[in-house]
């Protein structure tokens, strides 16, 4: 059923409703008989039903983003919430989405749950897109009957989510940028504008200065080895990128670095234990047992250092240690992260208690970033004055000193 679902296509149709007014539209089916059947059920006599191109379908296909999960779950817990059933809820998500791409992934989610499997199983076969943290939620709120509470949670935690990623890369972004236009126009500078100064140079007859003959020399080594420079850049990135992937030491040395960088490791550590916190507040809040939760938690922590924390929690724990001892063993909390841990487990509103410590760290990464972005600005605007401005003066040196020469 779920492979049906797949292979369903895109037809455009054209027909007249019950008052005789020509409508048109798309639908997704198997087949044009069954685009006319679903037509007249809904009182419009077909006049036209023809299949969309393949090419003309897909082009308008995007990436499904995590933004759109979030959206999708929200939606679908709305519609629990007032009554609407399962699988016609699917059907109207997946009619109304813009993307054929997200289109395509509800009615086959759909067609799984219509053919006998429940929506953790469901949503289990696409992990790409639903994580375990996801499904285990999903399958704890079937088995519990509360399934559209615990729908209500999820997309709470996720848009949380979504918003704490969002400013965590507005934070990165404008500094990223600032670099990367700095280098190109530095290399714009040194490939097509120092050798015009430089031909100018060598009718002088007398030495440049020091300053000048090193930009001279690097805009020729630029003119000469650019390509070098481009595939090197391209290589050191792909291997950045396999290294981190492929080995664990790397990766969790790479996160040990990353989170004692001055500012930005501040920005990261705090997202991180806002992230914890949202993600175990979510778990516990729906009754999934503690040990069970922490392995899905520390997928979610984003860090290879707190996650193997984490998961070092995880087995003390087990044992019958305290959460709040286990978190203090580490290291890696503040804290107030543990005391607000330690009254919960003795309240027992343990999850309410990690509730108000990803509020609290959600809105430090807020203030931060903003911090930043002030901070960042003027000292960007200096960065790129002193690498122009550096160019520019390298240039006319000379000038200058053949002027006072004169």
């Amino acid at each position: 059923m779920a492979d049906a679902a797949i292979k369903q296509s895109v037809f455009s149709w054209e027909g007249t409703d019950k008052k005789g007014k020509r409508i048109k539209g798309e639908s997704r089916a198997n087949n044009p008989a069954l685009v006319k059947a679903e037509l007249r059920r809904q009182g419009i006599n077909p006049l036209k039903v023809r299949k969309k191109s393949a090419m003309l379908a897909s082009a308008k296909k995007k990436k499904i983003l995590p933004k759109d999960i979030a959206v999708f779950t929200r939606q679908l817990a709305t519609m629990m919430s007032a009554g609407v059933p399962l699988v016609q809820s699917f059907d109207i998500i997946g009619r109304g989405h813009e993307n054929p791409a997200m289109q395509e992934l509800v009615m086959t989610i759909k067609a799984d749950v219509e053919s006998g499997n429940n929506l953790a199983q469901s949503l289990a076969k696409h992990p790409l897109y639903f994580d375990e943290l996801v499904c285990n939620l999903v399958n704890a709120g079937e088995q519990a009957g509360i399934l559209e509470n615990l729908l209500d949670k999820i997309a709470t935690y996720k848009e949380k989510t979504e918003a704490l990623k969002s400013k965590i890369k507005k934070a990165m972004f404008y500094p990223t940028a600032v670099i990367v236009v700095a280098f190109i126009v530095t290399a714009i500078l040194l490939i097509f504008v120092v050798p015009q100064f430089q031909s100018l140079f060598e009718g002088f007859g007398a030495d440049l200065p020091a300053f000048t003959r090193m930009v001279v020399n690097l805009s020729e080594w630029m003119q000469a080895n650019w390509w070098v420079m481009i595939i090197g850049i391209g290589a050191g990135i792909y291997g950045f990128k396999e290294a981190k992937r492929r080995s664990p030491k790397f990766a969790h040395a790479l996160d040990r670095l990353v989170l004692k960088l001055p500012i930005i490791g501040d920005i990261l550590t705090k997202a991180i234990i806002a992230r914890y916190a949202r993600t175990l507040s979510t778990m516990f809040a729906a009754g999934v047992p503690l040990v069970e939760a922490m392995e899905s938690v520390a997928g979610a922590a984003g860090n290879q250092v707190y996650a193997d924390g984490i998961m070092q929690m995880r087995d003390d724990v087990a044992t019958g240690q305290q959460l709040q001892l286990a978190m203090s063993q580490t290291g890696l909390f503040p804290n107030m992260v543990n005391q607000m841990v330690a009254i919960g487990e003795e309240s027992g509103s343990l999850d309410a208690m990690l509730g108000k410590v990803a509020d609290f760290y959600e809105q430090e990464v807020d203030d931060a970033v903003d911090g930043l972005s002030s901070l960042l600005e003027p000292l960007i605007m200096a960065v790129l004055g002193v690498l122009v401005g550096g160019l520019v003066v390298a240039m006319y040196l000379p000038i200058f000193k053949m002027g006072s020469a004169i």
